[in-house]
């Protein structure tokens, strides 16, 4: 069973009309259901006749993003609070790793929340990886995403992160800051600095964006104290209203 089954970040948002642009998600192997949420693929089936914009919801997850089409172009993303809105083009291929709260330990510099469109030039392995990729169809291409995923591991930039995960697997209790706490058995203080240490995320942060992610799937009120506080945190997340979101993306 996934170690933090409770939590699964929904899809970002994907304009009902375009219907030549598929997105797939495949689940990593057992050994790395600790670290991996899962393996993704994003990719046009035809030159689109305008250009297409993804709505990337903030989810607390880090992804390791690789550039089918100029395998030089990867980098590694990830949103704190608020929605991006990426102008992708008309013909793009993507295909990504996307990681749990907390496990990433890579450089905070070299975490992006825009697009990515320049050639990589870290140490990590993705420009080789995204190159030994090509021509593959995204389940053969497996394989070398669980070796990037592993060769992360065997670097040090993903390691189990104890507190994220207990707080993950008992996202139902958690209304409030203070039920943070009090799952990880810390003290406010203590958690606002153990969980900025390991994730980057204040207590409060981190919570705002489980709720809006959670929102998806649960009732709202289940989540917030009211309809206007639901509205006024989906908004402030995301742009737009929860209807106007729902008319304009695929659920």
């Amino acid at each position: 069973m996934r170690r933090d089954a409770r939590y699964a970040p929904v899809q970002d948002g994907m304009p009902r009309a375009a219907a030549a642009v598929r997105y797939t998600e495949l689940a990593p192997p057992e050994h790395l259901t600790e670290f991996v949420h899962c393996f993704w693929e994003l990719r046009t089936l035809e030159v689109l006749q305008e250009d297409f914009h993804y709505h990337a919801l903030p989810d607390a997850c880090v992804n390791l993003l690789l550039n089918q089409q100029d395998p030089r172009i990867a980098g590694i993303t990830a949103l704190q609070t608020t929605s991006v809105v990426l102008n992708l083009g008309t013909a793009f291929h993507y295909v990504g790793v996307q990681f749990y709260p907390g496990v990433w330990h890579g450089v905070p510099d070299e975490i992006t929340d825009a697009y990515v469109g320049t050639p990589y030039t870290g140490e990590l392995p993705l420009v080789q990886t995204s190159e030994a990729m090509l021509g593959l169809q995204f389940v053969e291409q497996i394989p070398q995403l669980v070796a990037l995923v592993e060769w992360c591991r065997a670097a040090g930039y993903v390691r189990p992160n104890a507190l994220t995960a207990r707080l993950l697997r008992q996202l139902d209790r958690i209304r409030s800051v203070a039920d943070m706490a009090a799952i990880a058995k810390l003290s406010t203080r203590q958690l606002q600095r153990a969980l900025k240490a390991s994730c980057g995320f204040t207590p409060h942060d981190l919570l705002k964006v489980l709720r809006v992610q959670q929102s998806f799937r649960r009732h709202y009120l289940d989540l917030y104290s009211d309809q206007s506080h639901f509205i006024h945190a989906f908004r402030e997340a995301t742009g737009i209203t929860p209807v106007r979101y729902r008319d304009r993306y695929r659920a």
